[in-house]
This record gives structure tokens, sequence and C-alpha cells, in this order.
């Protein structure tokens, strides 16, 4: 019965979500009722020192990525830097290869740290006219989008600034640059499955782009900057990153951190949380400076839009690991964990990758789903890494990996904005959005358990 209640929780979780209802009022509400049907009461004590502490405990650690990240895209928005980006690199990919151009416009702009939502207002544009002058189905423009921006840049490569790369770091000691290679092979499977689908879909489709309206072009006060001057802020994140992660805070005395002041922590436990936070805001700062001429006089205006902007991805998402932490107080959820926990048997990233993988599903979100196990089942999963010779850095992608696999589902908030912004629906495109978004990547998934569990961590 206890089992039967939490998944009752989460299928209604689910499903209000769709219906537009906030997780702000449902995480707690169905989290709490959940006890309350259970019978195992204390439901003020479960909201006040187990929902709200959770809730709080996730929004102290990953505030500062959400707000500089917001700002961040909201600076490269304003300034015209992102479709300057996007026109840049379909210029020098070629107008004949859309579907690619499209892709990779994509992924350098959210590898860069630019939000998926600013980079499907700045892209759209650019690929309805693509596809339009190539002949192709504009049924396929979301699940292009998606491919570049929701998929590999996401969870794979190393060193991206998403908080689905640094949701693993604290739990695991870890660094945004994770296994590299595996991850740059991963990445790679995710492209090529997800490229080779759009080409087939294309053919399948015929030629034709349908009924045509050229989309509204943001038009920027000032004209659009160079590409190079469009492409030094993303450029500097990765870099600035990398050196951080790897010269400059191994090189900082950081003893302090184990005084209680300070958490009693170690340098391990912060170092890449620390590294995106660093990397980001010298990024703005460049951003500002290179495009002070087209931001002046709206720089604190834009910065402002921004960091409110940030609230609610925030509070969403920590919601969720409020209402993971008080179902995993119910004696059910044991059940659950050990069955999720021992599912892959003695291989640890068989087990991570599908108890991530569910719980993404499930809340329909990547980060809520992620921070739901890792908070729950971290601890079992890292242990069971150690006792296997398994390495935090492989456990570390295939988490990630894992929480962008099935996330991309029909309730999934990106997926609506994404189909709002294209003008299309989901009967019109969602069969190929979630083959892009989710097909490539669970086979890219599959793929990095089976080498990592024969060759580990490179």
């Amino acid at each position: 019965m206890g089992i039967l209640i939490i998944l009752a929780a989460l299928v209604a979780l689910m499903y209000l979500a769709y219906r537009g209802m906030s997780l702000l009022l449902l995480t707690p509400l169905l989290s709490l009722l959940a006890v309350l049907l259970s019978g195992e009461g204390r439901i003020l004590a479960n909201y006040t020192q187990v929902f709200m502490t959770e809730t709080g405990a996730f929004i102290i650690s990953f505030f500062p990525l959400f707000l500089l990240g917001a700002v961040f895209g909201k600076l490269m928005d304003a300034s015209g830097s992102a479709r300057a980006l996007a026109e840049g690199l379909v210029r020098l990919l070629g107008t004949g290869r859309a579907i690619p151009a499209v892709v990779i416009a994509c992924a350098v702009m959210t590898y860069g740290g630019v939000s998926l939502f600013v980079v499907a207002f700045a892209v759209y544009p650019i690929a309805a006219a693509l596809f339009h002058r190539a002949g192709i189905n504009k049924a396929l423009i979301p699940a292009t989008i998606a491919l570049g921006a929701f998929t590999f840049t996401m969870s794979a490569l190393p060193g991206t600034p998403s908080i689905q790369n640094a949701i693993p770091m604290p739990f695991f000691g870890t660094t945004p640059f994770a296994a590299p290679g595996l991850g740059v092979l991963t990445a790679a499977v995710m492209y090529i499955v997800g490229r080779q689908w759009l080409y087939y879909r294309a053919r399948q489709l015929g030629a034709g782009y349908g009924p045509y309206e050229p989309p509204h072009v943001v038009e920027h006060e000032s004209g659009l900057p160079s590409s190079l001057v469009a492409s030094l802020p993303l450029v500097l994140v990765i870099a600035l990153n990398l050196v951080f992660t790897f010269v400059l805070i191994p090189r900082m005395d950081t003893s302090y951190l184990a005084t209680p002041l300070f958490g009693e922590t170690d340098i391990e436990e912060v170092r890449g949380i620390w590294s995106i936070i660093a990397a980001l805001f010298f990024s703005i700062l460049a951003l500002i400076a290179l495009n002070w001429g087209r931001l002046s006089g709206r720089v604190t205006r834009l910065m402002d839009e921004g960091a409110e902007a940030s609230l609610m991805p925030i509070f969403n998402t920590a919601s969720l690991v409020g209402f993971g932490s008080v179902i995993a107080t119910l004696a059910a959820f044991a059940a659950i964990r050990d069955e999720i926990v021992h599912v892959g048997g003695d291989n640890v990233l068989v087990s991570i990758a599908i108890g991530v993988t569910m719980l993404s599903a499930m809340t329909g979100s990547a980060s809520g789903g992620m921070s739901i196990a890792l908070t729950t089942l971290g601890d079992q999963y890292l242990a069971m890494a150690e006792a296997t010779g398994v390495s935090p850095e492989l456990l570390h992608r295939v988490t990630a990996v894992a929480a962008g696999s099935l996330d991309t589902l029909p309730h999934n908030g990106a997926v609506i904005s994404l189909l709002a912004i294209c003008g299309l629906t989901h009967r019109d495109s969602y069969k190929d959005l979630a083959i892009a978004g989710i097909g490539a990547p669970v086979i890219a998934l599959i793929f990095l358990v089976v080498v990592g569990s024969i060759v580990g961590s490179f």
C-alpha cells in the first residue's frame, strides 16, 4: 500500500504539473499528503524539518549557478550576441546543411552557458528561414533545436556549466570535467544518432516546409556584434572554468574550510561549484565590456531581469528536492530504494543509470530527478562505487547523462516552451523531439555504461 501511495504521489505530480499547477504548491502538498495517507503522521515536522530544510539546502548550494547563468543568458540575448553567433555559425557551415547548422549553433551557445530558452528564441527565426529555404518540413525544427540544446551539451560534454553537470559534484567530490574522454565519446554518440534520425525523417517527410509565415525577429537597437565578439564570452566560460578547476583553485590555501565556520568541508567538495561561479562572473563582466555600446543605459535593468528570471527555475527544482526528501522518509520508500539500488546487481553504473533515469522521468525534470536520486541514494551509490573500484568521475558522468535521458517527456516545461516558441503542437513535432531528446540520449547512456564498465574512467 505504501508503495502505491508513493507512485500515486509521483503520478499526481506529473499530471498536475502538466496541467499547469505550480510546483511550489504541488510538491509540499503531495509529499505531505503521502505522509498522511501512509499513516506516519508528523506532518508539520516533515514540512519544516525535512521539506524546507532540503529545499533550502539545494538553494544554498546552487543558487549562484542559476543566478549567474540567467544573467549571462539575458545579456547574451539583449546584446544581440546570441543571434549574431547563430547567424555566424550558419554562414560558416553553409545554408545547405540546415540541420547540422542549427544543432551546432544551439550546442555552442548552451555549452557556453546560455540558457536553453534564450537559445530557442534566438535560433528559431534562423532555423525557420533555413528550413524553408532547404525545403525541410518545419515539424522537425523543435527536434533539431532540442538535439543541440537539450542533450549532449547539457549532460555529456566535460566542462559544461549546466546545472545537470554541477549537481553531482558535491555528492561525489568531482569537477565539471569529470571523465572527459568518455564524456566526449558519449556526446558524439548522441549527436550522430540524433542527426541521422533527423536526416531520415527529412527524407521521409519529403520536400516542402509547409505553410510559411516569416517569424518575428527582434531588432537590436545598436546592431549585432561581430561573430568574434559574440563568441568570446562563451569561450571565456569554458576556458576560465578549466583554469579555475585545475590551476588556480588547487594552488589556493583552503585549509580554513575545515573549520566549523565554513562547514568543516574540504576543497574537493566545493571546487567544481567555485570554478563555475568564477567563470560565469568574469564572463559576464567581459560580455558587458565587449557590448557596452549596445547595452549602455540598460545594464542594471537587464541584470535585474536576469536575476528575477532565475528565481522560478531554482525554486521549482529545489521544491522537487524537498518532495523527494519527504518521500524518502516513508517506510515504503526503503523497499523502492533497495530495488533501485540492487537492480543492476553489483554493477553500480547500471544501478545509478536506471535509478536516476526513472526519477527524472517521473518528475519530468533532469535536475529534479537527479537531485532526488542523489539526496536519497547518493551515499549508497558512492559506497558501492568505492567497493567495486568505480571512480567517482565515472559515476558523475553516468549520473548526468542518465538524468538527461528520459526527462524530455510531454509534460516537461522545456518541451512545452520550445513547441510554443516554434508555433507547433505535440501532435506536429513531439515524435521527432522524443527521438532526439530521449532516444539518442538513452542509446548514448547504454554506450557510456557498457564502455565505462569495461575500461573505467578516462
